[in-house]
């Protein structure tokens, strides 16, 4: 009776643990589709050059913190004409990396009125070394990696788009 009994826990538990391995896959699975993608509006965005060369863009806007966290991240591609803007609210000095994002960008950093600070090019797929923005910036503006030197874009250009010039107004 007693071995009855204890064959009858034992497959009991191992029919326990095959279920929870069974479930336990498809819920991570999909958890983690869950977090590979994130709802982004987008507008048109103009990047200027002082000789006046102007080049346009559409941008999905990273504007709540779970955005700004999130970026580009498991992206597989973005067409060539696309990118997205970070808002930080006011200026301060920001900090990016690559974690969890598989395409090479280009990183413009932006002052309050919109003119490049600072540019980091090609930043490395996966790496998590910090990308510091060299001083207070409000906005980030991530392109596809060789985008910047194509296009020739340089710190001084001025980028417009409906978020930033709401700002200006204030």
């Amino acid at each position: 009776m007693k071995r009855d009994m204890f064959l009858g826990v034992l497959k009991s538990a191992i029919l326990a643990l095959f279920l929870v391995g069974a479930i336990a896959p498809a819920s991570f699975a999909a958890q983690t589709a869950g977090q590979q993608s994130m709802a982004f509006d987008s507008e048109p965005l103009s990047i200027a050059s002082p000789k006046g060369q102007v080049h346009k863009f559409t941008v999905e806007l990273a504007l709540t913190a779970p955005q700004l966290e999130f970026g580009l991240m498991y992206r597989d591609k973005m067409p060539a004409d696309h990118g997205m803007l970070f808002d930080f609210g006011t200026p301060r000095p920001v900090m990016m990396w690559m974690k969890n994002t598989k395409l090479s960008l280009d990183m413009l950093f932006l002052d309050q009125k919109g003119v490049v600070t600072h540019i980091q090019e090609n930043a490395v797929p996966f790496s998590e070394a910090i990308i510091g923005s060299g001083g207070p910036v409000a906005y980030v503006i991530e392109l596809n990696g060789g985008v910047v030197r194509k296009l020739g874009l340089a710190v001084g250009d001025k980028v417009t788009s409906a978020t930033i010039s709401a700002k200006l107004d204030k």
